[in-house]
């Protein structure tokens, strides 16, 4: 009892000293071990400026990256936007690593500092150290590692073969980032050992760089050119490729070791960050749903009293905030909001269920509801966990409808309403804007002109009838043309295969 006491009035005191976060850490990771089950990597909190989170937000969490304007724009941007009190800072932010890193901001109160540990230290932790996109296509024991390695590479070619070159293919690279990830291959992870061995053997070896595309050059002989005339007839490449940046990497006839191995430091970054915008939802509201349940916990152990929780529930709630459609203030849904209530209807649905949850859930009826949680937070991403988990009590809750755009049309047309139609309507068509073929065109490389011109060309395989932006369209295939070093097609085609349009880049 005296323990309690004494932890009771440090995190009850609004300021907080080092002993009381490592009092909240030991405490909360067992809350978090004990009762919710987590399994997650080991802490490190970082206790930070407002102009280290600045920093840490050019470099999207990570401690360190190689040197590019892009980074030093963002911190820029962002540090005029705070100290002119346009934008706020987060409390926290964590990243995907092993151990996990989350930076907590030295002016928060004590209740915020317990609050965003289990936030962060146990809810983002416990989702990147479970959930499948993260286990399967990024490697948390390495990222760091691996970004050290990166820096000190295009350190190096900075100095070898100048800024300005460097910077061309880093400007190209990042143009392409979201065409630079595999969606359906798993990565191989490699270690930053590995990565400098891989390259050491890359530069000292006498390789003979073999490539499909040097059969283009003409040999003499006939029976050579017999073979090269069928060849031509063959499709290249078998299967079209949708990581652009890697077919580049690998493929490119005329692209250089270095500026190969720049292409893929980027593309494994882009990779690293892919599972982060297809969970957004489940990641801030799993987040959310362990915080809300901890510091409950907290309290009914008698650890805080009922002045920290009413500071709690104030920032909670304001976590939570979402405003009406016809607000001045609205942006979209609120992620941490949508996947929170989503995690506590699920709950609700295994203890209280109604008539209407036997009909659409059957599976939960009954279950435990920490198992459960945890099924659905391993083993879904945003847009199927919207399709198999949103309730008719979540749409009703938070007013959800949905709306007709048509562009033909002077007017909008209300698409669902709350009736068992519009619930599987309204459900389908959320889960679709959390697709990301919803926000990221579907464009791979489909054909290469073996023997000729090694034209490369791009099929844009349209979504909902959405067209290319034309001067974006125009831009991105000029980066893509200087690293592939040689012309460029895109076709766009609707849903019946018919050509809508074409781009060139000579």
């Amino acid at each position: 009892m005296m323990d309690i006491e004494k932890y009771r009035a440090m995190f009850c005191n609004p300021n907080w000293d080092y002993e009381t976060l490592e009092a909240a850490d030991e405490i909360i990771s067992r809350i978090g071990r004990d009762y919710l089950k987590l399994k997650t990597y080991p802490n490190q909190i970082e206790i930070v400026t407002s102009e280290q989170m600045i920093d840490a937000y050019s470099l999207i969490g990570l401690p360190t990256s190689y040197p590019h304007w892009k980074f030093g724009k963002d911190f820029v941007m962002n540090q005029n936007n705070y100290t002119k009190g346009r934008m706020g800072l987060s409390y926290e932010m964590v990243i995907n690593s092993n151990p996990c890193i989350s930076y907590n901001m030295e002016n928060n109160s004590t209740c915020m500092m317990l609050l965003v540990i289990a936030h962060a230290c146990q809810g983002h932790n416990a989702f990147f150290a479970n959930n499948y996109m993260f286990t399967d296509w990024t490697a948390a024991e390495s990222i760091v590692d691996y970004m050290v390695f990166a820096r000190d590479y295009i350190l190096k070619c900075e100095e070898e073969y100048g800024e300005e070159e460097v910077e061309n293919v880093l400007d190209a690279c990042h143009a392409l980032m979201n065409h630079g990830i595999d969606k359906y291959k798993k990565p191989t992870k490699k270690s930053a050992l590995e990565e400098n061995e891989r390259l050491r053997k890359l530069v000292s070896a006498k390789r003979e760089n073999y490539n499909e595309l040097w059969r283009t050059i003409p040999s003499g002989g006939g029976k050579l050119k017999e073979a090269a005339l069928r060849d031509e007839h063959q499709r290249y490449p078998k299967e079209p490729e949708e990581n652009i940046l890697y077919f580049i990497e690998k493929n490119s006839p005329k692209l250089p070791d270095w500026k190969r191995e720049i292409i893929r430091i980027v593309r494994k970054v882009s990779q690293y960050f892919y599972p982060q915008s297809a969970t957004k939802v489940m990641n801030e509201g799993f987040a959310t749903f362990v915080h809300y349940h901890i510091v409950n916990k907290l309290y009914d152990e008698g650890y805080v009293n009922d002045g920290f929780m009413l500071e709690f529930i104030k920032n909670h709630s304001a976590v939570l905030y979402q405003p009406d459609y016809n607000s001045k203030f609205y942006s979209g849904l609120n992620p941490y909001t949508l996947g929170f209530n989503i995690f506590m209807d699920i709950k609700r649905i295994c203890e209280n269920p109604t008539e209407e949850d036997r009909q659409w859930f059957p599976d939960l009826i009954g279950k435990d509801w920490l198992e459960q949680v945890h099924y659905v937070m391993e083993n879904f991403r945003d847009d199927s966990f919207i399709l198999q988990y949103l309730s008719p009590k979540v749409m009703r809750d938070m007013k959800l409808f949905t709306i007709i755009d048509d562009e033909h049309e002077k007017e909008y047309e209300i698409g669902a309403i709350h009736n068992e139609r519009g619930y599987r309507k309204l459900r389908e068509q959320l889960s679709q804007q959390y697709d990301r073929f919803y926000h990221i065109p579907n464009i791979q490389v489909t054909k290469i002109d073996l023997h000729n011109s090694n034209r490369m060309h791009l099929t844009h395989f349209m979504q909902k009838d959405r067209k290319l932006d034309p001067e974006e369209t125009k831009s991105t295939l000029e980066y893509i043309r200087y690293l592939w070093g040689f012309p460029v097609e895109l076709h766009s085609k609707n849903k019946l295969g018919i050509n809508e349009s074409t781009f060139e880049v000579v």
